[in-house]
């Protein structure tokens, strides 16, 4: 798939932080995505903006709320939940998540940092004589990536794909190139409003079922948590 060199990277100025250590990276660029997974579609109304931009987010699904729960908690960044109902023959819950205002601050700094390094390191491509430590922490971002997407995208089953359904055009691209990273053959599809991200049935879906599972308690040997220099 080839790269727009525009999109690689964002315009960096002095004040740019310095980067994230590994540990700090996957938990923020996971939430990053979550978070990408709930952006509107273009021209429609929503509350949800991006995390520069909003204390909170909504999900429709609890898994994908917890998940960013245990991201947040371990970024020590605090949240609190709430649950609405709606509906009238069908029901559904929204599942809200809301930043205290003296952490906002932190958190959009947090989730913003985490996701353009994770965009960069992916989209970046292999880095010549990159170290062992370094592929690994790229399949965990790529692994990441498609876990977000599972749980807070639009899930596009059908007998012969695995595929989700997203309205962000960068974060569409950051499955693609995830799906590389991790050894499979991934199709993107322009819709209505939407992009469709599939990869077939069989070996390609249980690589990334298996890889986007979600991971036990973070237990890395200290030289593996910090950026290796590659």
């Amino acid at each position: 798939m080839a790269r727009d060199p525009a999109l690689l990277d964002r315009p960096r100025s002095p004040a740019t932080p310095p980067p994230l250590d590994w540990l700090t990276l996957g938990d923020a660029f996971e939430a990053a995505c979550l978070l990408r997974c709930t952006a509107p579609a273009a021209g429609a109304r929503s509350t949800v903006a991006l995390p520069s931009h909003a204390p909170g987010v909504e999900f429709n699904r609890e898994d994908a709320a917890q998940r960013m729960r245990q991201l947040l908690a371990r970024l020590d960044i605090p949240v609190t939940q709430e649950v609405a109902v709606g509906g009238l023959r069908r029901r559904y819950e929204l599942h809200r998540l809301w930043v205290p205002p003296e952490h906002r601050g932190a958190y959009a700094r947090m989730v913003d940092a985490g996701w353009w390094q994770g965009r960069r390191e992916l989209l970046g491509g292999p880095v010549p004589g990159a170290s062992p430590a370094r592929r690994r922490w790229m399949s965990r971002l790529a692994a990441a990536a498609w876990r977000s997407a599972l749980l807070a995208g639009g899930r596009h089953v059908r007998r012969h794909i695995l595929g989700v359904r997203l309205t962000d055009r960068e974060l569409a691209a950051v499955l693609i190139r995830s799906a590389a990273v991790l050894d499979v053959p991934a199709v993107l599809r322009p819709g209505t409003g939407c992009f469709l991200v599939s990869v077939a049935d069989g070996p390609d879906r249980e690589r990334i079922l298996r890889s986007a599972s979600m991971e036990p308690a973070r237990g890395i040997a200290p030289e593996q948590a910090h950026r290796p220099a590659c």
